[in-house]
């Protein structure tokens, strides 16, 4: 399965979404998708995209860093890599009509081994009919707050091409969040090589990897559209009485299209 890229490491949390999640990814273009799948979750009867199931604990502490980095590890240099969790969904600009064998061309070309993507959190406008927080058919997400902070390292030092990028829910109910989950940037497309390593904090060993763009000039970012936030909110003792509504006047509908995320500014070509 890792012979051919790009590869898609799907890893679901619970039963929510996972056909879509995984139909999105095929639809996009993915060779391959590996579904890393708790022992407790089945699939239904009528589960019929084709993917690689992999039995493995994906609620375990470190649990998907140590599985893409055994993924690294054991594919060859430069095979691109996508991974999300159920009810997330890709997007990059055009991805509508552009296969992500074309996204890989055009990033190669560009002399960019990764793609930044933002995580824009998706919920339900009404979570007494949906309290698990999920409805893809009227799916809302945040439409303003969203800002960027200087990155530094352990010196104190700023980091050269690096933000913490934060906004939606995460920043909303942020007294519900800890400090180091808060921000939204995730480096999800990726290119490997050796002795590159993910760390749980969703960014990698090597600096330019976890950078927004090259030094040269401006490079494509990319969405991924999530409801795995929400869902914690309103699942996790501590918050799920907190949260009455997730909808506010910076909301609006989501539209399912690229072109919307860049008109929001989102993400760029």
């Amino acid at each position: 399965a890792l012979a051919k890229g790009p590869v898609a490491a799907l890893f679901a949390e619970d039963e929510s979404e996972i056909a879509s999640t995984a139909t999105h990814l095929a639809t996009l273009g993915f060779a391959e998708t590996l579904l890393f799948l708790p022992a407790q979750i089945t699939l239904p009867a009528d589960f019929d995209i084709p993917v690689h199931q992999v039995t493995y604990d994906v609620s375990a502490s470190g649990a998907v860093p140590e599985a893409m980095n055994a993924l690294i590890a054991a594919a060859s240099e430069k095979t691109w890599f996508h991974y999300c969790y159920n009810g997330e969904y890709l997007f990059y600009p055009f991805c509508e009509t552009r296969s992500v064998a074309e996204l890989t061309a055009f990033s190669t070309e560009e002399r960019r081994d990764a793609v930044l993507t933002y995580v824009v959190d998706l919920y339900a406008q009404d979570l007494s009919r949906f309290p698990n927080a999920v409805d893809r058919e009227n799916a809302m997400m945040d439409i303003t707050g969203y800002y960027a902070l200087t990155r530094y390292d352990a010196e104190g030092k700023a980091l050269d091409r690096q933000l913490d990028f934060f906004g939606g829910i995460r920043w909303r109910f942020e007294e519900h969040i800890p400090w180091a989950r808060r921000h939204i940037d995730r480096v999800s497309f990726f290119r490997a090589q050796k002795g590159l390593k993910l760390g749980a904090d969703h960014r990698f060993n090597i600096a330019e990897y976890n950078t927004y763009a090259c030094p040269w000039h401006h490079n494509i970012t990319g969405v991924v559209a999530s409801f795995r936030t929400a869902k914690a909110l309103k699942s996790n003792p501590g918050s799920k009485w907190a949260v009455q509504n997730f909808a506010w006047q910076g909301s609006a509908k989501f539209g399912w299209s690229s072109m919307q995320l860049m008109d929001l500014g989102l993400m760029e070509p």
